[in-house]
């Protein structure tokens, strides 16, 4: 439900490439590619997620879209996304700001769950209610320079 909803927020087609960064179980990048088409990269620095969702992906036919890489997000490069999702924490939301906000072309998305990015203002707020609650999602779309 509530990756669904990141997903539509984000307004996920398939001519975007979304990032997820602390991509865990792969969810969002397997929702985003078997639902809307997308082409999708997974960082993550936990090796054993990272080959867990590359096999997820494999199973269901969709390592033609997607990739999982073990990799700290700091130091990937961000400029192929289109979108790009976070389920991470404030701080890390705060300190990744700067890279999003010189890597991402204009129009490019940002969707938080659960987390703000300090004084950048969303573009839109979103309430989600699913089995385990409430959840806030934040939207940015990346300003021209």
């Amino acid at each position: 439900m509530v990756v669904n909803e990141m997903l539509r927020l984000a307004n996920v087609t398939p001519d975007d490439v979304v990032y997820d960064l602390g991509s865990g179980d792969g969810r969002i990048l397997i929702a985003a590619a078997r639902d809307r088409g997308a082409r999708g990269v997974g960082l993550e620095i936990d090796p054993v997620l990272v080959a867990q969702s590359t096999e997820r992906a494999r199973r269901l036919g969709l390592t033609d879209r997607l990739s999982f890489r073990q990799q700290d997000l700091f130091e990937a490069d961000l400029t192929p996304a289109t979108v790009v999702t976070l389920y991470l924490s404030p701080d890390l939301n705060r300190q990744l700001r700067p890279k999003l906000l010189s890597e991402l072309r204009p129009g490019a998305r940002v969707v938080s769950h659960s987390f703000d990015m300090g004084d950048w203002a969303p573009t839109q707020t979103l309430q989600v209610s699913s089995n385990e609650g409430r959840h806030t999602l934040y939207l940015w779309v990346v300003p021209s320079r």
